[in-house]
C-alpha cells in the first residue's frame, strides 16, 4: 500500500485527486480513504472541512461524496491557462471517426496520466478502463506507457527503481517487463497495452509533446483484443502518429 501523504496539503490533494476518480457516482468516505491511503477518520475530517469550504459535495441520502461548486468555479479560471483539451478534441474526433473505437486525450500529472477526454467511434463494443478523470500511474495503460517511455533514462531508472507496479497491477507490471515494453515503444513510436489492465482490453497510445519537447499529454484509440490485431495495429499506429504530430504542432505553435 502506497505511504500516506506527509502534510496536510498532500492528504488534502490525494483526497480531491481520489474523488475526481470517482466519475459520477461519487465515492464513499471508505473509498477515498483506502485510494488517499488514509486513515477513515482522517479522510472524514478532511471531506467535513472541504465540505465547508465548496469544494466537495455530499449527498444525505446516500452519504456519497462529489466534488463541489467552488472547484468548478476555480477550475474555470484555471482553464484560461492551462486548458488545451479546446485543442485535442478535434484530434480525438478524428480518430474515434476513422478508426470506430474510443479515442482519449490524456495529460501528464507528476508519475500519472489523468484522462481529459473521450470520444467513441461507431464500433459498439466499448473498453471502459479508461473514462475522463481516470488516473493511472506511469507505466500503465498505453498513455501512461508511452509517456514513460519517451522520459530520458535517468528519470525512467528513477521512477521504477523506487515504484512497484505490481502491488495493485500484477506481475506483467514488474520493472522488467515494463522495461521492455519501453524498448519496443521507442521501436514503435507508440505504445501498445494488450489487455495487460483488463483482459481482452486492448489499448494503443502516442505521445503529444509540449514547448520543451517533453511527453506531456498522450492520444489513445482503446477497444476490444479482435479490433488491434497485427495486421491492423500498424495501420492504427501511423494514425495516432499523425494526429499527436499535429496536435503537438498546434501545441508548441
Amino acid at each position: 500500500m502506497a505511504a500516506p501523504p506527509p502534510n496536510v496539503i498532500g492528504r488534502i490533494a490525494a483526497v480531491l485527486r481520489a474523488l475526481s476518480a470517482a466519475q459520477r457516482d461519487g465515492a464513499s468516505t471508505s473509498e477515498i480513504a483506502r485510494a488517499s491511503a488514509l486513515a477513515r477518520p482522517t479522510t472524514h475530517r478532511l471531506l467535513v472541512a472541504l465540505a465547508d469550504e465548496g469544494y466537495v459535495d455530499r449527498d444525505h441520502r446516500t452519504g456519497q461524496w462529489y466534488l463541489g461548486p467552488e472547484l468548478y468555479l476555480l477550475g474555470g479560471v484555471a482553464a484560461n491557462r492551462y486548458d488545451v483539451t479546446r485543442h485535442a478534441r478535434a484530434s480525438v474526433h478524428r480518430l474515434a471517426a476513422a478508426t470506430g473505437e474510443s479515442a482519449f486525450f490524456s495529460a501528464r500529472r507528476g508519475e500519472e496520466t489523468v484522462c481529459l477526454l473521450r470520444e467513441d467511434g461507431a464500433f459498439p463494443i466499448r473498453s471502459f478502463v479508461l473514462f475522463e478523470g481516470a488516473r493511472f500511474p506511469l507505466g500503465v495503460v498505453s498513455a501512461g506507457q508511452v509517456v514513460l517511455a519517451l522520459l530520458p533514462d535517468r528519470e525512467i531508472d528513477d521512477y521504477l527503481s523506487r515504484t512497484d507496479l505490481t502491488v495493485r497491477w500484477g506481475a506483467q507490471h514488474r520493472a522488467d517487463a515494463v522495461r521492455e515494453r519501453i524498448a519496443r515503444t521507442r521501436e514503435l513510436g507508440y505504445a501498445v497495452n494488450p489487455g495487460l489492465v483488463v483482459e481482452g482490453s486492448w489499448g494503443m497510445a502516442a505521445a503529444v509533446f509540449d514547448q520543451a519537447g517533453e511527453p506531456a499529454w498522450a492520444l489513445t484509440l482503446t477497444g476490444v483484443e479482435s479490433r488491434f490485431r497485427d495486421d491492423r495495429r500498424p495501420e492504427l499506429g501511423a494514425l495516432l502518429l499523425e494526429e499527436a504530430h499535429r496536435l503537438t504542432k498546434t501545441l508548441q505553435a
